[in-house]
């Protein structure tokens, strides 16, 4: 499977499995032509051990990173899963720019203070209006784009995870949002994690897949593993979908030799074979 996955997991962010070893193991036995680690960055301003990384832990898990990058040259990238909150921004810079992090995933789990994502905050969708949820989600990943802080986002449509969807269309503001990341420089990825969820889709769906591939916004790939056994889950369906959608191309992350961040670079998807129906000759 020549795809990369750049969104997986450890145990250090308090609510996955693995060491960073046992993803790189697992990308090298699905044949996957690149391995991302993208934990937690600690999340600000009070980091929460079920959702993050501690502060204390941030070296640790860079240096391990690191020698892996080293054992596996070109193969293995440090990342990070950096959440945006407007008042965060300034610190969780500070806290990138500290780091030699090869791509941040910018990701929006809170609308405020309410983790929306959180199962354990779900009961508060009964006291909000669906379609002024799904409006400010959609404006924060916009503004999230726009910071510069970020290579990827991550799981474009998470306010859907629950199975909760706006009463009305909302072509106006994902047309909003699709413009606004057009203008930048941050590619989007494809995450199969939804499919596992009680949305059962992947981030984003294949309408604003669709939208992005006509504004000429990249691809990659993450399944948002969470434990060894789920890296490059469900990939093959994931391509199925962007082709569908029209993309004949999706983006790897290059390495910087210079220790900057990663850049992507385009690579069409090999041919599909297509699907024998019953009756049909085996060749």
């Amino acid at each position: 499977m020549q795809l990369p996955d750049y969104h997986t997991h450890t145990e250090r962010c308090g609510h996955a499995h693995g060491q960073p070893a046992d993803y790189v193991a697992a990308a090298q036995t699905l044949g996957l032509s690149a391995i991302g680690i993208a934990d937690h960055l600690p999340l600000l301003p009070e980091p929460d051990p079920e959702l993050s990384m501690s502060a204390s832990d941030l070296a640790d898990y860079v240096a391990e990173v690191q020698e892996l990058k080293s054992a596996h040259p070109g193969y293995v990238l440090l990342g990070i899963e950096a959440d945006y909150r407007p008042h965060t921004v300034s610190d969780v810079r500070s806290l990138l720019e500290a780091y030699p992090f090869d791509y941040v995933i910018g990701s929006v789990h809170h609308l405020g203070e309410w983790g929306f994502d959180d199962p354990r905050q779900i009961d508060e969708y009964e006291d909000r209006d669906i379609d002024d949820v799904w409006v400010e989600y959609l404006e924060l990943v916009g503004d999230a784009a726009e910071t510069g802080l970020f290579t990827v986002l991550g799981h474009l449509d998470l306010v859907k995870k629950f199975g909760f969807r706006p009463t009305r269309t909302l072509n106006i503001e994902l047309d909003h949002l699709v413009s606004r990341i057009a203008e930048t420089d941050v590619i989007v990825e494809m995450n199969t994690a939804g499919l596992h969820r009680p949305v059962k889709e992947t981030y984003p769906n294949v309408d604003i897949l669709a939208r992005l591939n006509e504004a000429g916004i990249a691809l990659t790939f993450g399944s948002d593993a969470h434990r060894p056994e789920e890296v490059g889950r469900d990939f093959s369906h994931a391509v199925d979908l962007a082709c569908a959608a029209g993309y004949q191309e999706f983006a790897c992350l290059e390495i910087d030799a210079a220790g900057g961040r990663a850049r992507p670079r385009l690579r069409a998807f090999a041919p599909r074979r297509p699907r024998r129906s019953p009756g049909d000759p085996l060749s």
